[in-house]
């Protein structure tokens, strides 16, 4: 068995993705429960060289006061979740855990998210090379305090509205010139990915914002060494998109309009009631069908910020199709999940993933997690069964090579 220690470190670490996953992992070193939702808990992940739950020592950035905990507190009372005998025998890695949390950067984050901050250390950086610098000192610290041998840096925050890149963006060294100067440079999201490339860490982006998803990133990676994904988690209503658009595809009916509408009530929600971040959100999820069918139907998605449902993620979508001889039909199904349950496995898969691909020695954009998200970097392809036989493909390759 391997002594490895390895880090996760989460930007977010107090909201409810994070602190699921964090519960999740305390709950799985401790025997306390399942790999259920797990996908590298599944017989294809068995021969690669995965770190156990009980190597991971979690750490992280947040720009609002509070604590592992305490999250998990709020779930139980506001969405009914968690075992309270489960999540008491896990407190004190929550606890420890806790420690290692930063207050993070807000600089550039957007009004909405703004909002929520309320960690007054969080707005202290007023440059962005300022900004990378405390990230990457929290980052090394982390790491030397703790004596890991690997760090991988996932963002859970809330979307940022959409960024538009420029000249500043394409190459490394422009962008090291760039962030010497004060204004919008980066989006705090790009702060931390670049932060962590330059530091050699992987990096994933389970957001819709920006991240690594611009050309001097994805260089620097590529200098660096270290391996990288995202963005945009694929948990619910989409991933149901790509389940059954498939279906119609192969099917040959054609696919008139599709509806879906998304109602929540988590922080998350808070934000994209905000019609900047909300246009991130709905991009990603808007043009999965399309890519799919190889052609335009009507779309219409919304998402509504509904507080009494807390993070019980609910979505109706209704799909209008002719089939055989102009008939017209439809479909019509109702999704309800808790939305940091559905997440907070992936996040952990993709930790797991993510440091195996460094130590395999991998760089850049791993194509291969694209089925892990809404859009994936590096990936045109939409189909969740096509996504997922390029995971497949990888792991028997990895698993061929010892």
């Amino acid at each position: 068995m391997s002594n490895r220690r390895v880090g996760l470190w989460l930007i977010g670490s107090f909201g409810g993705v994070a602190s699921t996953a964090t519960l999740g992992l305390a709950a799985l070193s401790r025997g306390l429960t399942d790999g259920t939702s797990l996908v590298t808990a599944l017989p294809l992940f068995a021969d690669l060289d995965l770190d156990e739950p009980s190597a991971f020592i979690v750490g992280g950035h947040e720009i609002r006061r509070g604590g592992f905990r305490k999250t998990v507190r709020e779930f139980q009372e506001r969405a009914n979740v968690f075992d309270r005998d489960l999540t008491a025998a896990c407190e004190p890695d929550l606890e420890k855990w806790e420690a290692n949390v930063r207050p993070g950067v807000a600089l550039n984050s957007g009004p909405a998210i703004l909002r929520l901050a309320d960690w007054p250390e969080a707005s202290k950086a007023e440059t962005p090379r300022a900004a990378v610098e405390q990230i990457q000192a929290d980052l090394r610290s982390f790491k030397e305090t703790n004596r890991l041998d690997q760090v991988v840096v996932i963002n859970v925050t809330s979307t940022e509205a959409p960024f538009e890149t420029g000249d500043a963006h394409a190459s490394p060294d422009k962008l090291t010139a760039a962030l010497e100067h004060k204004g919008p440079t980066l989006p705090a999201s790009g702060l931390y990915a670049w932060a962590a490339l330059d530091l050699g860490f992987p990096y994933i982006n389970f957001t819709p914002s920006l991240g690594t998803s611009f050309p001097a990133a994805e260089e620097l990676a590529v200098q660096r060494g270290v391996p990288h994904g995202g963005k945009d988690g694929k948990t619910g209503e989409t991933l149901l998109k790509t389940v059954l658009a498939p279906m119609f595809a192969m099917r040959n009916w054609r696919i008139l309009s599709w509806v879906g509408h998304n109602i929540f009530g988590n922080r998350d929600g808070i934000v994209l009631d905000d019609p900047a971040n909300k246009a991130s959100k709905v991009r990603t999820k808007e043009q999965v069908v399309s890519s799919i069918v190889g052609y335009k139907p009507q779309t219409l998605v919304s998402i509504e910020y509904v507080e009494s449902l807390d993070d019980w993620k609910t979505a109706w979508d209704h799909i209008h199709f002719r089939g055989f001889l102009g008939v017209k039909m439809m479909m019509q199904f109702t999704w309800q999940g808790c939305d940091s349950v559905l997440a907070g496995p992936l996040v952990l898969d993709l930790a797991r993933l993510a440091l195996l691909a460094q130590r395999r020695g991998e760089r850049g954009v791993m194509p291969h997690l694209a089925c892990f998200f809404k859009n994936p970097m590096g990936v045109e392809e939409h189909d969740f069964f096509k996504q997922f036989a390029m995971l497949e493909a990888y792991v028997r390759q990895a698993s061929a090579r010892g």
